[in-house]
């Protein structure tokens, strides 16, 4: 028996077990036996062949156990990862040590060997925190008690509620409850609903069912509507005279057509030297939303707006975002402005940062502005032309220096008056979405600039006459927008990747790093290979995060960047203002720890409302798609996993998945190297960026997905024949810490 049970613990080396997991590791049941185990176990403890690592709880003798702290992510089969900080690969826990987790969970870790594969695994031994207790789902009913069933397949497990607590919840609703308690051992958490959305498969109601599962609000809490409404509107003559005055100078702002809240507009005008002074001028939302306030803490919890197919999700109420800090054509507004003297090429030669007060002379949207670059007679054409042609000569500099050029394109849906699908349409880059995007770049740059480069090295080498603010001259904590540079196993695999294609990288250097991606963008235009090469370019890029520790903006090519062009949905652009006015006026630095908080808050937030935006985009490519079950549509494979290849259709970019059970001609495989499945018998490939016909086999707009049954392979088209798509922001390369095969379509943050 001494043997038996010390070859328990020598076969998980670091795990640790009490006396009724050694007895049922022995197939022993009888209470008798597992009291002698028990009593077995502090004999061998003395014997110091094995040791107590907590109560009750025994491991093999010398064995070093790693502890890591982490946060949950769950998987379909029940199994979960733990992503901790301290580790390079995530940590696997079996389904059987998942069991009561749920996403985004902060526990506590113990590790042991695998010893098939070399990577973690572990067990939990503490659950920290709670991610969260408010879950969204569908209300299934009983007779004698109802269970909250949460959407999405993340969201762990079904919550119990008794029939008092319904809130007059009906069965198959959507509704939102909150987890009151958990007992010891219990399969389901006990809980209440909190609120009803609706019945299911109504626009508004999945709409705010994506936003809740998510955790983002779809609602103002009341106090912070009515504090809003108290914000005066009017500008006094006092506050006029604290500003520099721009209401005399041609301004217009430039927005997409169905904008609200323009929170940037453009000032133009010749000076005496021939250069042209042009105003970058932003939204004060500072003035209006003093720090800590009400509708302050509500922003910062927000941090972000969330823009859904169907809706905008603002940041502030509505009286701000689209009235009080809105830069609405001819009315006086105050601004946060960044004023350069710049000549005939571009170059900065002045700069000035401070409150202003505007008068917008007109709203463009980007459509009108469109229209007068190519030649529609306009008011404000010379002006517009002249911000055009020095916007080229920035983004040709820019591109000179280091910035790397992804072509940006949009998937929007045409909607009816109920928010249900109608047509799909693509938005793409022109000169008067560029024109705005370079002067935001230029603002932004130079902000964190003039507050982080304390040599004066980064941007104002080239100036010819100082800048008219004081200099700053200690080091001030301040909010930046980061971006590291791509990993180097992510570019061999790229590198390596491409050559099956006749392309070569030249990784020698982060310069020839860069002028090699983008020479690569450049050469497969227009060619077959053009869309699976840029997704994998895209995926071999960080993510960029805001930090107060700089390191750059690997993709723009800048050493200092941040936001400070977009305060009226961002939150991080309000610190910035708050620090760089407080800065301006001689203020001490900055609590940097605390800054730093919110920075990895405002980041979080970013990437929860950016999930959100995919997963109503999911929702209605399959509802646009759902009465068409048993059609046929041509696309191309857009990732590749262990379960079967994703497919995006040419027609209208909705994505699907070919489930690798599905295909009958052969036993498939994954060949991960290669991005491709691979059958066993005939060696039939099926890879990244192939041509296919499918047929829609299924419709799920609860599981928010497409099912493609997989027709015939196609021949990849020549240059010719090819229809230019453009992708959506999605490739498998591989994740250094897990690769889990999932669908790529995450966007790396390159937005101004």
């Amino acid at each position: 028996m001494f043997e038996e049970v010390l070859a328990v613990f020598k076969k998980t080396p670091g795990k640790s077990y009490n006396y009724k997991q050694v007895s049922s590791a022995l197939n022993i049941t009888e209470e008798i036996q597992r009291q002698q185990i028990n009593a077995l176990l502090s004999e061998l403890v003395q014997k110091e062949l094995i040791e107590e690592s907590e109560r009750g709880k025994y491991r093999a003798k010398g064995t070093v156990r790693r502890v890591v702290t982490g946060k949950v992510d769950l998987t379909t089969s029940g199994a979960a990862y733990v992503i901790s900080d301290e580790l390079e690969n995530d940590v696997y826990l079996a389904a059987k040590f998942a069991k009561g987790l749920l996403q985004g969970d902060t526990v506590k870790v113990v590790l042991f060997p695998d010893r098939r594969s070399g990577k973690h695994e572990g067990e939990v031994i503490e659950v920290i925190k709670r991610a969260r207790n408010e879950f969204v789902g569908t209300i299934q009913l009983s007779q004698r008690f109802a269970f909250l069933v949460p959407a999405g397949h993340k969201n762990g497990v079904d919550i119990y509620i008794p029939l008092d607590k319904l809130s007059g919840a009906k069965d198959g609703q959507k509704a939102i409850a909150r987890i009151t308690e958990w007992p010891k051992n219990a399969v389901n958490p006990i809980g209440e609903i909190i609120d009803v959305l609706g019945n299911a498969g109504e626009n508004n109601t999945e709409m705010n069912a994506i936003l809740s599962e998510y955790g983002l609000p779809y609602e103002f809490p009341k106090e912070v509507e009515k504090m809003a409404d108290y914000i005066p509107t009017e500008i006094s003559a006092g506050e006029i005279a604290k500003r520099r005055d721009f209401r005399n100078v041609t301004t217009f702002t430039i927005d997409p057509v169905d904008a609200k809240d323009f929170d940037d507009a453009l000032s133009i005008q010749k000076v005496k030297n021939g250069n042209w002074e042009i105003g970058i001028h932003i939204a004060d939302v500072s003035h209006y939303v003093k720090e800590k306030s009400v509708i302050d803490v509500e922003a910062f919890s927000r941090a972000t707006s969330v823009y859904l197919v169907d809706r905008v999700v603002p940041m502030l109420p509505e009286i701000l975002s689209n009235n009080v800090c809105s830069l609405r054509p001819h009315e006086d507004k105050l601004c946060f402005s960044a004023v350069f003297e710049i000549n005939e090429e571009a170059q900065v030669e002045a700069q000035w940062f401070g409150r202003t007060i505007i008068h917008s002379d007109k709203r463009y949207s980007y459509e009108e502005a469109q229209d007068v670059l190519e030649g529609k007679e306009d008011i404000f054409q010379n002006e517009l032309l002249t911000l055009n042609k020095l916007a080229k000569k920035l983004r040709a500099e820019r591109m000179r220096k280091g910035s790397i050029a992804f072509e940006k394109s949009e998937v929007k849906f045409h909607l009816d008056e109920v928010g249900n699908p109608t047509g799909v349409y693509f938005k793409h880059m022109k000169d008067s979405n560029q024109l705005i995007e370079d002067f935001m770049l230029l603002a932004n740059r130079r902000v964190a600039a003039f507050i982080g480069d304390r040599k004066g090295t980064a941007e104002s080498a080239s100036d010819k006459r100082e800048t008219e603010n004081r200099k700053l001259t200690s080091e001030l904590p301040f909010v930046y927008r980061i971006h590291n540079k791509p990993d180097e196993g992510k570019l061999a695999d790229l590198g390596g990747f491409i050559e099956k294609f006749g392309y070569k990288l030249n990784l020698k250097g982060d310069k020839a790093t860069v002028d090699s991606l983008n020479k690569l963008l450049k050469d497969v235009e227009g060619k077959s290979e053009a869309n699976v090469i840029s997704l994998l370019t895209i995926r071999t890029m960080a993510k960029a995060i805001y930090s107060t520790k700089n390191i750059g903006h690997y993709g723009l090519g800048f050493s200092y960047y941040t936001h400070f062009t977009s305060p009226i949905r961002r939150y991080p652009d309000v610190m910035v203002h708050r620090l760089l006015q407080h800065y301006l006026e001689g203020g001490k630095p900055a609590d940097a720890e605390e800054l730093e908080l919110a920075c990895k808050h405002s980041s979080d937030m970013e990437k929860l409302a950016a999930d959100a935006e995919r997963s109503s985009i999911k929702y209605k490519q399959v509802q646009f798609l759902q009465n068409r079950v048993g059609e046929q549509f041509e696309g191309m494979i857009s990732g590749v996993t262990e379960w079967g290849i994703f497919v995006e259709l040419n027609e209208n970019h909705c994505e699907g998945m070919v489930r690798i059970r599905d295909i009958k001609d052969d036993t498939y495989y994954f060949d991960e190297e290669n991005y491709c499945l691979v059958g066993r018998r005939h060696k039939r490939t099926l890879r990244l960026g192939d041509p296919l016909r499918i047929e829609i086999k299924g419709a799920n707009l609860i599981k928010k997905q497409l099912d493609f049954a997989l027709v015939e392979q196609l021949q990849k088209k020549s240059p010719e024949q090819k229809q230019e798509n453009k992708p959506k922001d999605k490739s498998p390369v591989k994740n250094k810490k897990r690769d889990k095969g999932a669908n790529f379509s995450e966007e790396w943050g390159f937005e101004v």
